[in-house]
């Protein structure tokens, strides 16, 4: 733990003019007030413009709704604390005394805000550019590794493909509630399997929305481990 950051440095790929950026950037709101928060903010909104724009430029046939699903899946805490662990990230951070017992720098929220600030340091130090760049190289494999096939295909196609490769029942999808007026209609429509006996529901401006969108909160809830493959 407090490892001088030159190392740390080194495994960004980028050297601060300012030191006192980093410094501030591993720092936890536990170690005092001059914390990374206020980084974190700056870098948390420069890492989502650049990966919608990153996607936006990759996947040209993408609709607005699989472009967040793929924005999603690359700013999500799970995956910036992967890749502060990568950088060792953990080893240099300046937390307080409660939250180093507690394994704060193994915690994936911490670490996350910790790369996020890091990010929103580097764009105060250097610009956006430079910005840009890193997130480049520190997202450049998992972005590589996206599917453009499996990625893009609307949430009934990809629930029904998951449930067929584990010999599942196929969902079925009933209208279970209609409201408004003609031209403004909203549907609530629920999505179940009956071999998993799970249902959730999905609402939207026309029944194909609603199923969809069900559809996406089953794929939700399997994958969060709700089944036992």
């Amino acid at each position: 733990m407090n490892r001088p950051l030159d190392g740390l440095g080194r495994s960004l790929g980028y050297r601060f003019q300012d030191a006192g950026l980093l410094q501030a950037a591993v720092t936890h709101r536990s170690a005092g007030s001059d914390n990374n928060e206020r980084l974190e903010f700056l870098g948390d909104a420069v890492l989502g413009y650049v990966i919608a724009e990153w996607l936006y430029r990759l996947f040209p046939e993408a609709s607005e709704g699989q472009l967040s699903r793929l924005r999603a899946t690359l700013v999500k805490k799970e995956t910036l604390a992967a890749i502060a662990r990568e950088l060792k990230i953990g080893d240099y951070l300046r937390l307080g005394s409660g939250e180093l017992k507690s394994g704060g720098y193994r915690r994936d929220s911490i670490l996350a805000d910790a790369l996020e600030a890091i990010l929103g340091g580097i764009v105060l130090d250097s610009g956006f550019k430079a910005c840009n760049k890193s997130i480049h190289h520190l997202f450049a494999a998992r972005v590589n590794r996206l599917s453009a096939v499996d990625e893009l295909k609307d949430p009934k196609t990809r629930l029904q493909e998951y449930l067929q490769s584990r010999k599942l029942d196929l969902p079925d999808y009933a209208v279970t509630e209609l409201s408004g007026q003609a031209h403004k209609q909203r549907f609530v429509v629920e999505c179940s399997v009956a071999s998993l006996q799970q249902s959730v529901l999905g609402k939207g401006s026309s029944r194909r929305r609603a199923e969809q969108a069900a559809a996406e909160n089953m794929l939700a809830q399997l994958q969060a481990g709700s089944v036992n493959e």
